[in-house]
């Protein structure tokens, strides 16, 4: 185990270990908590892809753990799973936790560049540099097969790392993404506040707008949505991702499902379809 990363617990699971763990983050500033759970038989000898889930607002990493029901079939297919915060937690601001939709629990993936959030509130680095290379040194993963998908500000995030990074991620998918935070009022908030208001700096944080400026993702994001979201129509907006994909003649599978909402039983509904479609790059020969 890398000496800078603290086992806080580990449990056997579907013959595999899930593990929660912390270290000291440089690029936020202090303490961050994550959690990997290997599949049985993965050994140093035998290292397996690595599949990252970037969380919601309000979320921790322990959330998706806890209640999408992944372990079972990551056992099956041989591959890791990855999860972190969704924030700084011990770098503490004036205002960071008055709100549940800005500071602490809503980092939003991006690095910050306005004062005082650019001193810690880096997740951008954090999750494609920092915890990559914690883990990747770490754990009995493999350093050429990642994959990454989130929900609602982590699909979000998972859409705009994988195109603003090509070829970091060999896979990419969302459910119930923030598609064209630049667009709505989670997004307008949050990128008001940690990166100023500079609206040509936020396109970097936008998948919608990545995509206009020439991003492309190499390989077809799987992106799925419930019609019964009450954040659908204000906060997510998937019809404007999905004309920027048609535009861009980027690969986009975007599914609609009636009577789902945005929990977590809309997740634990589709996980299968994600790991399977994460898979299908990540076990490739």
């Amino acid at each position: 185990m890398n000496p800078r990363v603290t086992t806080r617990s580990e449990q056997a699971c579907f013959g595999g270990t899930q593990g929660f763990y912390e270290h000291i983050s440089i690029e936020c500033l202090g303490p961050m908590r994550f959690a990997v759970y290997l599949p049985p038989g993965a050994s140093v000898e035998h290292r397996v892809p690595a599949l990252y889930f970037l969380a919601g607002l309000t979320c921790t990493e322990e959330t998706f753990v806890i209640k999408a029901g992944a372990q079972r079939l990551a056992a099956a297919l041989g591959i890791a799973l990855v999860t972190c915060d969704t924030s700084p937690r011990s770098a503490r601001f004036p205002t960071d936790d008055e709100r549940w939709d800005f500071g602490q629990g809503a980092g939003f993936y991006l690095d910050a560049t306005a004062l005082p959030w650019s001193s810690a509130y880096r997740m951008r680095s954090y999750v494609t540099a920092e915890l990559r290379s914690i883990i990747e040194s770490s754990f009995p993963v493999r350093s050429d097969r990642r994959g990454i998908f989130g929900h609602s500000m982590g699909g979000h995030g998972a859409l705009t790392l994988a195109l603003a990074h090509p070829g970091l991620y060999q896979s990419c998918s969302a459910l119930s993404p923030i598609c064209a935070p630049m667009e709505v009022p989670w997004g307008q908030l949050a990128f008001s506040r940690y990166l100023g208001n500079k609206p040509a700096t936020w396109r970097a944080y936008d998948a919608c707008a990545l995509l206009v400026d020439g991003h492309r993702f190499a390989g077809e994001l799987l992106v799925d949505q419930g019609l019964a979201d009450k954040f659908l129509e204000r906060e997510l907006r998937p019809e404007l991702l999905e004309a920027a994909c048609a535009r861009a003649s980027q690969s986009l599978r975007l599914r609609r499902h009636q009577g789902y909402d945005h929990s977590y039983y809309f997740i634990a509904t589709f996980v299968e379809d994600h790991l399977r479609h994460h898979a299908q790059a990540l076990l490739a020969p």
